[in-house]
């Protein structure tokens, strides 16, 4: 498993944007597809993006895709969530999510998870 703390999130206006970061703690992070999840008030977590361990590939949810980017530093043992034209509806706590397997992530079954990021969209 990896241990995983994210961070940026914050309130900002419709149409603007966040970056959101995870940090991930182990040696085996390279070996972790990695993604984010979220969570609305009143709604079932969901799955936002994944990237698979190389970072060659990434995956997006039809509500993100073309406003948010996935990407991945292996170096730094980081994730990242580049969020703009925000939606209020894109309000939610976002978690990032680590495993072996991108699928499970888009599943929303990880092995990982992180404590979570509030985003807040106001209109």
């Amino acid at each position: 498993q990896v241990q995983l703390v994210e961070s940026g999130g914050g309130l900002v206006q419709a149409g603007g944007s966040l970056r959101l970061s995870c940090a991930a703690s182990g040696r085996t992070f390279s070996s972790y597809a990695m993604g984010w999840l979220r969570q609305a008030p009143g709604k079932e977590r969901e799955f936002v993006a994944g990237i698979i361990k190389g970072g060659g590939s990434t995956v997006y949810a039809d509500s993100v895709k073309g406003r948010f980017t996935i990407s991945r530093d292996n170096a730094k043992n980081m994730v990242y969530l580049q969020m703009n034209s925000l939606k209020p509806e894109d309000t939610a706590v976002y978690y990032c999510a680590g495993d072996q397997s991108l699928h499970k992530i888009m599943v929303v079954t990880p092995g990982s998870w992180g404590q979570g990021t509030q985003v807040t969209v106001s209109s």
